[in-house]
């Protein structure tokens, strides 16, 4: 039984090679396909055999379409990561039809795995976000499996269900890439211009591309940062309006090899996220600090017991200086004390004996 499944099988692969043979030798060659010559007559002018003004000559085809650039690009992520950045990967994989998915890594797992897996996937270039404490997000950009790789930290993440700009694109189509003039003055941003251009640029006659140039992806360099933005073209006066989505790359390290290796460029203007948090918090804790001190100073001058005048300036403005009196010489001694009491005592019997009614 096994040896006429394997006869059926062999037949079928012999058939079906047969009628690929047949089918390419009914095909014309590039080389020999030739022009076309094409007739039309105007409105006005009557149809004339002899005429040869009205014929246009059409050149063959310049491309028999062959997918011949077989970029593929691996765009996944780490656990841990938020709903904004898994709609950021998602919009990249809409704008890129040549991007393949991934389930999501471990966090334990080494970076060195995400070759093996690009591997796997058959993908030559790879965009894997990493995100460390929910909030910071990490974009590597490599490619596998030899290198170079470049590491990223994402800032400013609009998506495009959350900007809901006017513009709008074909799915699917080739976009046209324009870069900064300050990428070509130095090195290293030479090298992340390649790799943009390797990795957004659409493989022409890629089987899900469509033949359409719609809309530009830009990358601008600002504040020793990366921005990109996406724009439309619009057809009646060749104008842009704004897609998205929208992001800015703050580069942090660019090595040799794919996710590892020796550093080529270290980015010295990079301020971790930790220190810059920490930076907030400090100076908030000085700001803190300052409005303390100035409570318990305005408490001090409060409690502060206020100082009494002992002499007032403005008392003698309205006195006027008196007359003088002669000064009055005792002659006779004083009476002596016992006298006083004694008057005294007559004079409170007397009044006694006037309320009881005796005298």
């Amino acid at each position: 039984m096994a040896a006429r499944g394997g006869k059926r099988a062999a037949e079928r692969s012999a058939q079906i090679k047969a009628k690929r043979a047949k089918l390419n030798s009914n095909k014309t060659p590039q080389t020999e396909r030739k022009t076309k010559t094409v007739s039309f007559t105007l409105d006005k002018e009557e149809a004339s055999p002899n005429s040869r003004e009205n014929i246009i000559s059409v050149p063959p085809p310049v491309s028999a379409g062959k997918w011949t650039n077989k970029e593929r690009v691996l765009v996944f992520s780490s656990r841990g990561i938020s709903f904004r950045t898994r709609h950021l990967m998602q919009d990249l994989k809409t704008m890129m039809p040549h991007s393949k998915a991934d389930t999501k890594m471990d966090r334990k797992d080494k970076l060195f795995v995400v070759n093996e897996v690009c591997e796997i996937k058959n993908c030559n270039k790879c965009i894997f976000f990493e995100a460390k404490k929910k909030q910071d997000l990490y974009m590597w950009i490599s490619n596998v499996p030899n290198g170079p790789s470049a590491k990223f930290l994402v800032q400013n993440v609009h998506t495009l269900a959350e900007l809901k700009m006017t513009g709008n694109c074909l799915k699917g189509s080739r976009p046209l890439l324009s870069f900064d003039p300050k990428f070509d003055t130095e090195p290293h941003y030479a090298l992340l211009k390649e790799l943009f251009t390797q990795i957004f640029s659409t493989p022409q006659y890629h089987p899900k591309s469509q033949p359409f140039v719609d809309h530009v992806l830009t990358f601008t360099i600002a504040d020793h940062r990366v921005w990109f933005r996406n724009y439309q073209i619009i057809e009646e006066d060749a104008s842009l309006v704004e897609i998205g989505p929208r992001f800015v790359l703050n580069l942090i390290k660019i090595f040799q090899g794919s996710f590892g290796g020796p550093t080529l460029y270290e980015n010295p203007h990079y301020q971790p996220p930790n220190t810059h948090r920490r930076m907030i918090r400090l100076a908030t804790a000085h700001r803190q600090k300052e409005r303390q001190m100035v409570k318990e100073i305005r408490k001090e001058k409060r409690s502060e017991e206020q100082e009494v005048m002992r002499q007032d300036v403005t008392d003698d403005v309205f006195l006027t200086p008196a007359d003088p009196k002669p000064a009055q010489i005792q002659l006779e001694a004083p009476e002596p004390q016992g006298q006083k009491k004694k008057k005294l005592s007559e004079l409170k019997k007397k009044k006694l004996m006037k309320r009881k009614g005796l005298r």
